[in-house]
């Protein structure tokens, strides 16, 4: 499938859609225009900061309750996780998503952890029936919500009150189909949805140092995160989709490109001139980049 086609026209059927009076779980037609929501990148590292102390979650929490007060409460949740990679494009389309601990080598008391947020079918649904018969697919049973979802929603929205969609990605786009996708979502931020890309700026598993402070990096993973960091301040599209030309520094720092994929989905869901903070500037495990942002 092409996700650019599809999101393109997704997006137009969806808002065109006539409104009738139902719930967030209604579909997309049901919500009605709110004021532009935030566009959030989370670097969600290890799953185990979900239940230990560490220095990020506390500002994903504290990112969570500007929701209701400085923003909007969404409506419904979009995430893009980099742990759900598919040939072509899916969405989750079932009423009640499983928490998935797709993961090994952790205590029990991370897999013991769990996320019931709802799902919200319909919009899925919705999605779908926009596509005309191009390659997007519901996932009913399969999936859920993976560690790179409801490790970060859970401290942001612990009540799990939310319905959550989660989208996956296809891996046989470039990144600059990525950045198109995101673009095309753009209009959801208007009807109340909330989008979330889970990934890191910075992300080699291969290299990962256990302990050290959040300062301790090597100098590729500095370097590389150095030379993102003001191209995510403007939302510099176009340059970060371009992450490969950084070479072997690039190569190094995203060995495989799931994780910086849903970075591109949320820059590209950006609106020209929104204010941007970036928080959580600091390193795990020396090669994982923790840097997380919020435009809008």
């Amino acid at each position: 499938m092409n996700r650019r086609d599809l999101l393109a026209s997704g997006a137009a059927a969806l808002l065109a859609t006539g409104a009738r009076a139902a719930t967030a779980l209604d579909g997309l037609a049901a919500l009605p225009k709110t004021p532009r929501l935030p566009v959030v990148f989370v670097g969600h590292g290890s799953p185990m900061n979900v239940i230990t102390e560490n220095p990020w979650r506390p500002q994903w929490e504290a990112l969570g309750r500007t929701f209701g007060a400085e923003h909007p409460r969404p409506a419904a949740i979009l995430c893009i996780s980099a742990h759900w990679l598919t040939d072509g494009w899916w969405v989750t389309g079932m009423q009640r998503p499983p928490t998935i601990h797709d993961f090994g080598g952790f205590p029990q008391a991370l897999f013991d952890q769990r996320y019931p947020a709802p799902g919200a079918p319909a919009l899925a649904r919705d999605l779908v029936a926009a596509a005309r018969g191009r390659r997007l697919r519901p996932d009913e049973r399969q999936w859920g919500y993976d560690h790179g979802t409801w490790s970060v929603l859970k401290p942001m929205f612990p009540r799990a009150d939310i319905p959550v969609l989660q989208l996956s990605l296809d891996m046989a786009r470039p990144p600059q189909e990525h950045l198109a996708a995101g673009r095309e979502l753009r209009a959801l931020r208007e009807r109340g949805v909330l989008i979330v890309g889970s990934g890191n700026v910075v992300h080699n598993l291969r290299a990962v140092q256990r302990g050290g402070a959040p300062d301790q990096a090597y100098d590729w993973a500095a370097s590389f995160d150095a030379w993102a960091a003001p191209l995510i301040e403007r939302a510099d599209g176009a340059a970060l989709a371009g992450f490969q030309a950084r070479g072997a520094e690039a190569q190094l720092a995203h060995p495989f490109p799931d994780h910086w994929l849903p970075l591109l989905h949320a820059v590209g869901a950006v609106a020209p001139g929104e204010r941007v903070r970036q928080f959580n500037l600091g390193f795990q495990s020396g090669s994982l980049s923790m840097r997380s942002v919020v435009w809008g």
